[in-house]
């Protein structure tokens, strides 16, 4: 891959065999950041997973960074008022069924009660692909809607392992103070350490990086736990 003059600078000041704090390494890649927006600040945390191992769950983060998501909800009745009052921006049955299908999407989490599962599963396809599906896994199935509604306005997220073991996850913006950045960085690691799976074997973090949206990836040290 072709990197630009920009990255070319940026990367002269990132010494890859140096293991950074968080606090360091967010101070860094502020520092290197180049692009001309407000480019977000990416962590990857490397595991050593079996390819029938995966490592998923979500975590809401202390400091808020993204917009407010836009959150559909697939429910009925006192279900569809209580989604409404708790401040959904889409709620609705098969008629939202019916929408996706035919090629909507303008929404960027969905919600679904149990019993709505049945008709929310023909959406599979096309909610899977992107990462959309309701799953029980993320708490975005459940009867508790204002629960679930309330968690995700506060900014709960999801993390998930890749196919080579990878969990990349947003913890900022380069406009973001480094020790706030630290402080979401700390708090993933955490959680992503606490859903090891119980049959791993020998060192589960292989590695932790922290990049900008455009710039190099800085090392941080995996006694950061």
């Amino acid at each position: 891959m072709k990197h630009g003059k920009k990255y070319l600078e940026a990367l002269k000041q990132v010494d890859k065999t140096e293991l950074l704090t968080f606090v360091e390494a967010a101070t860094l890649v502020k520092k290197v950041a180049f692009a001309k927006f407000n480019e977000t600040v990416e962590m990857s945390l490397n595991l050593s997973l079996k390819k029938s191992q995966s490592v998923r769950d979500t975590v809401v983060l202390p400091h808020q960074f993204s917009v407010e998501k836009r959150i559909l909800v697939f429910a009925k009745g006192d279900k569809a008022q209580e989604a409404l009052d708790a401040g959904a921006t889409f709620v609705g049955d098969a008629d939202l069924v019916e929408k996706i299908r035919g090629g909507w999407m303008d929404f960027d989490v969905a919600v679904a009660t149990p019993d709505m599962m049945k008709d929310v599963g023909r959406l599979g396809p096309i909610l899977g692909r992107r990462g959309l599906m309701p799953n029980p896994k993320t708490q975005t199935v459940t009867f508790d809607i204002k629960g679930a509604l309330e968690e995700l306005k506060k900014g709960r997220v999801e993390f998930r392992s890749d196919k080579t073991g990878v969990v990349h996850l947003a913890v900022g913006k380069v406009s973001m103070d480094a020790e706030k950045i630290a402080e979401n960085a700390h708090v993933v690691l955490n959680e992503v350490v606490r859903k090891k799976p119980s049959d791993a074997k020998g060192d589960f973090l292989k590695s932790i990086s922290l990049s900008s949206t455009m710039g190099p990836g800085v090392m941080v040290s995996v006694k950061e736990n």
